[in-house]
């Protein structure tokens, strides 16, 4: 049996190969980016208002006081939208400009509408602005290319793409990116008991992990595709799938149980039989410990076995395929979200446990976390009620209230959400 910390090694030395594809950039939420993408404009494209108000040459006001004030003539409107005003600007003389508007030449400010008095009165069609003290040059003003520039770097290779990045894609006027395809997961649940009717005897169990797996492919950047049933004499079967892999699209295949040491778990057995460039089953960790994982030599295809217990299932997933699924994806491992233990827990030292958790804030704005009761792989209870794992290291077996733990989102990403 290795360490979770061992196991993790050698999933980093096991990548398989997952192609690139060039999709429109309104299509890519949850996608990760293949390269770095580049701005291509200036934003803003041109220099234009903040606010509804007046554009003016600040210059002409230099001399202004409220002893010594000064009419400037309206030449017209300039709207968000409007073609830029092309007239030769004269001293004393200002335009109306709508937010967003394009700064006609010959304007270097603009005096927000609430500030403005009019001549001879609003209520008429005013003809001039009153102005009767110094206006700071550039003011008001959204000055092109001060949020992007041309060239500059917009995401980075390795990014889940998530809706502020369309936004920004479309913004800036990026039609195609190059993102990673996703990889292909053929599921197999394993065992006579397994049934997929709602009403069972009570020595069936209901087949929920294959339901369970598909409904995170959206939020853990996969394609699911349900191979089935493999019941307990399916060895065969289960080879014919493996060998049908080498020449198919899919990349990963995954088992839900039938991979500790009883009489009919056939999983590691028919895996053995294969050429294989790294390999482990039982790793030291709760729930979860006969969990197997498989990289067929030469070959982009890849194995994972995970126990039949739901719970045990749902853990593995989260603490293996998933961080596989990131580095074939080329994104960084995610990084925990940090809370304080808020009740003392004891485990084996040489164990690493997945605990089913309830994260919270305070009032005071502590990020506090509860280990739930219910601990056993066998209960689901705890699942529901819960809304995190919390990760607890080997190497230590007392873990106090007031502690600070590393915490992991069960349906989304750390890199989503911190």
């Amino acid at each position: 049996m290795i360490s979770y910390k061992q196991s993790k090694n050698i999933l980093k030395k096991s990548k398989i190969i997952i192609g690139n594809e060039i999709l429109k950039s309104d299509n890519c939420l949850n996608r990760v980016s293949a390269s770095n993408i580049f701005c291509k404009v200036d934003n803003p494209a041109g220099n234009n208002s903040a606010f509804d108000g007046y554009a003016i040459n600040s210059i002409d006001t230099k001399n202004l006081s409220k002893k010594k004030n000064k009419l400037f003539k309206i030449l017209g409107t300039v709207a968000a939208g409007d073609k830029p005003l092309n007239k030769k600007i004269k001293k004393f003389q200002t335009v109306e400009i709508m937010t967003g508007g394009i700064i006609p030449k010959g304007f270097d400010t603009i005096i927000p509408i609430e500030q403005i008095v009019f001549y001879p009165n609003k209520k008429k069609r005013p003809e001039y602005i009153v102005i009767n003290k110094k206006i700071k040059k550039n003011q008001n003003i959204r000055f092109k290319g001060s949020d992007y520039k041309k060239n500059d770097l917009l995401i980075k290779k390795g990014t889940i793409l998530q809706p502020n990045h369309i936004l920004t894609l479309k913004t800036l006027g990026i039609k195609f990116i190059k993102v990673k395809k996703k990889p292909n997961i053929l599921f197999f649940s394993t065992g006579n008991e397994i049934s997929n009717q709602e009403r069972i005897s009570n020595w069936k169990v209901r087949n929920s992990n294959s339901y369970y797996i598909k409904s995170l492919q959206e939020n853990f950047l996969f394609n699911f595709k349900d191979g089935g049933i493999l019941r307990d004499k399916h060895e065969k079967i289960f080879k014919k799938e493996i060998k049908k892999m080498f020449n198919s699209k899919i990349n990963i295949i995954l088992t839900s149980g039938a991979v500790s040491a009883g009489k009919f778990d056939f999983i590691p057995a028919v895996v053995k039989k294969f050429k294989l460039s790294n390999y482990f089953k039982n790793v030291a960790i709760r729930p979860g410990k006969p969990i197997l994982f498989a990289k067929i030599k030469k070959k982009s295809k890849a194995i994972f076995g995970l126990p039949g217990n739901p719970i045990s299932s749902a853990a593995c997933f989260r603490f293996f395929v998933y961080p596989y699924l990131l580095s074939l994806l080329g994104i960084k491992d995610e990084k925990p979200m940090k809370a304080i233990l808020k009740n003392e827990f004891n485990k084996k030292i040489n164990f690493t446990r997945f605990i089913k958790s309830k994260i919270n804030t305070t009032k005071n704005g502590k990020i506090e976390v509860q280990i739930l009761k219910g601990q056993e792989s066998f209960r689901i209870q705890s699942f529901v009620q819960s809304n995190i794992w919390i990760l607890l290291p080997s190497g230590k077996t007392k873990f106090k209230k007031g502690e600070i733990v590393d915490c992991f989102f069960q349906n989304y990403s750390n890199k989503n959400l911190i």
